[in-house]
């Protein structure tokens, strides 16, 4: 048995000190005739040299001891981090209450008074061997569930049911931008981001009392990085009310899922949104004014003669011409809610949300124009010498009728007007 694990007091090591010798051996043969490994020790000096190297489950120390005492000893016992655990038992003839308070105020834990009585000396022996078995086991369970706490993949904090943070393991600390000053006062919510805040503020203002989770959240994370995690919170049944809280960083994932959509919604091309991504949104559009009774407009271009700029100077500069065309119109859609995407081939859309008629034909020639001031020649065009588009704008409100289709039937007929009237012009649907 040693004293970083002790299951047993059965074969414990004991250190006895005194300066008497005939003390030594009547402690000696009552603590061996119960099982214990006995070392002796005749002076302070000889204790601590043999504490520091064989660190003995409990001593049994004298008091009154020429050159260092049984005090002094044991003051530089517990002053030694390896020596410090190990419990000291005085041994004294002296009965004076502050003497005796002198001994606990040095580090011992109990006394025992001469002459002895074996049944005293052994059952005061036992009684603190099991007490410090009991808290080495302690120790050693809190040391290993510390070190699984603060070796773990995900971040783990304690909370209170009001949502104030008690405690972090490493994990969540680098997740949260937390440093150990910072956690006192500090509420699960405060380190959350926009919507996610409000949600949970309300939610420990209820009460929590079922788990909760999981749940993808955004962190106010530190230099302005984005980590996105899934939140667990669970109530935990004990002497005071605790919930446990898990974070799993799924930003890596998060981010994988983000750059899938985007290459599934943008044509490899241009850049711009694909047809299927067009699809989508104007669908979307078309239902959320629906609701709100607002106008849809829908702009169609062409880029003008581009098959004779193909046939004249080669598919890969045709390839670049579009892409240069998607750039200008993806400038000249300034507004957050523009959407710009290739219809096929050489054709493009805008979509302008909740605008009218003049203000849509107004975007659209502002596209028309950032088109035309890229200046690309184009020998074989028959409207400009440089590569122009045509447009044709149409609005509808969906809540007075109508459909998608009517929608992409009348811009494509304003297109057509646009391309027979001479080319790098936007007519708007009548």
């Amino acid at each position: 048995m040693n004293n970083s694990d002790m299951t047993s007091i059965a074969g414990a090591r004991i250190l006895i000190v005194d300066d008497m010798p005939a003390n030594l051996g009547v402690l000696q043969q009552m603590l061996e005739a119960e099982g214990y490994q006995v070392l002796a020790a005749t002076s302070g000096e000889r204790a601590l040299a043999i504490a520091g190297q064989f660190l003995p489950d409990l001593i049994v120390l004298d008091v009154m001891m020429p050159g260092i005492g049984g005090l002094e000893t044991c003051r530089r016992l517990k002053a030694d981090v390896a020596t410090q655990p190990i419990p000291v038992i005085f041994i004294t003839a002296l009965t004076d209450t502050g003497d005796t308070v002198a001994g606990f105020d040095v580090g011992a834990v109990d006394y025992i008074h001469k002459p002895f009585q074996r049944a005293e000396v052994c059952a005061r022996v036992r009684t603190h061997l099991q007490m410090c078995s009991y808290m080495n086991a302690y120790r050693y369970e809190t040391d290993r569930l510390r070190a699984i706490i603060n070796n773990m993949g995900e971040g783990l904090l304690t909370l209170a049911p009001d949502g104030r943070i008690a405690s972090v393991n490493p994990v969540a600390q680098r997740m949260l931008g937390l440093q150990p000053g910072d956690i006192a006062g500090t509420h699960l919510f405060d380190l959350l981001a926009p919507p996610y805040d409000s949600h949970y503020r309300h939610w420990f203002q209820r009460g929590p009392d079922v788990c909760h989770g999981p749940h993808e959240v955004q962190l106010r994370a530190p230099q302005g990085l984005s980590v996105f995690v899934d939140v667990t919170i669970t109530p935990v049944y004990s002497a005071e009310p605790m919930l446990v809280c898990l974070l799993h960083d799924i930003s890596a994932h998060k981010r994988s899922q983000e750059e899938l959509l985007r290459v599934a919604s943008t044509d490899q091309l241009t850049g711009a949104a694909n047809r299927r991504h067009f699809d989508i949104v104007l669908q979307r559009e078309w239902q959320r004014a629906e609701r709100s009774h607002t106008m849809l407009s829908l702009a169609m271009f062409d880029v003008d003669c581009f098959k004779g700029y193909n046939d004249t100077l080669g598919h890969h500069a045709g390839d670049q011409c579009l892409q240069r065309v998607a750039q200008a119109l993806q400038s000249a859609a300034q507004r957050p809610t523009d959407v710009v995407a290739r219809y096929g081939g050489e054709e493009f859309v805008l979509v302008f949300v909740d605008t009218d008629e003049r203000t849509a034909e107004k975007l659209a020639n502002n596209a028309r124009r950032a088109v035309e001031a890229l200046a690309l020649p184009h020998p074989a065009s028959g409207a400009a010498a440089c590569v122009t588009v045509s447009g044709g704008v149409a609005t509808l409100a969906p809540a007075r009728g109508g459909n998608l289709q009517d929608l992409l039937r009348q811009a494509d007929i304003a297109l057509y007007r646009a391309k027979s009237l001479g080319r790098n012009r936007v007519v708007r649907a009548d």
